[in-house]
């Protein structure tokens, strides 16, 4: 784990699946380590993310992660993308709703019980891209369904008082663009994770600024 300066102090915890580790992008590149620069930039003194996600993961796998992982908190931000892999593999909603809700109340026990102190961003699409093209899936049900998840977490992040950032328009926005993907056609490139942490940043200053002594 790398700090900014001697003073770091706080501490960041991302977890997720492929879009949270930056399958085919250097850890610079990802958003959470993007979102970490950034809050530094702005005076805000946050160590590089610990981070717990693999490529295809889904909820209860991420879940299983986080048991042998054993993170310590309190931290003071916890990250927390997940649900494409549930999708993907035609898993059912209600699972998804209930794995996800765990993994909410997860996320907010690392964060010292504290929900002020989590931040969830929604599931991108990855239905218009050239991979979901050349294996002939249907764009138009993929994003049904990925709203469809995408509603569950965002009623369940409601409920628990938990700030959620909706990047799924974004991820559709030149989701085709070749310059937002890496070299297998489904994976978004830095370029794409910056948009969702220029998105993410002010939400995680706010939150992490409330935590901040005057």
């Amino acid at each position: 784990m790398t700090m900014n300066s001697s003073d770091t102090s706080l501490r960041y915890l991302a977890l997720g699946d492929s879009y949270t580790i930056g399958e085919g992008v250097p850890a610079p590149g990802t958003w959470p380590y993007q979102l970490a620069a950034a809050l530094r930039a702005e005076g805000i003194s946050l160590e590089d993310p610990q981070v717990i996600a693999t490529t295809g993961w889904t909820t209860d796998e991420l879940a299983a992660a986080i048991d042998e992982a054993a993170p310590q908190g309190p931290f003071a931000l916890v990250s927390l993308l997940i649900g494409v892999n549930n999708q993907y593999r035609g898993r059912p909603l209600a699972e998804y709703r209930q794995q996800f809700e765990q993994l909410l109340q997860r996320a907010i026990a690392l964060a010292g019980e504290n929900p002020a102190r989590v931040l969830v961003l929604s599931t991108p699409d990855w239905g218009f891209t050239p991979y979901a093209q050349a294996n002939g899936r249907d764009a138009a049900q993929v994003a049904r369904e990925i709203d469809d998840f995408n509603a569950a977490a965002s009623a369940c992040c409601g409920d628990y008082n938990v700030a959620f950032v909706d990047i799924t328009a974004t991820s559709r926005d030149d989701g085709a663009n070749p310059a937002m993907l890496v070299e297998d056609g489904l994976h978004p490139s830095a370029l794409m994770y910056q948009r969702w942490m220029q998105q993410a940043l002010p939400v995680a200053a706010a939150l992490l600024k409330a935590q901040t002594p005057a």
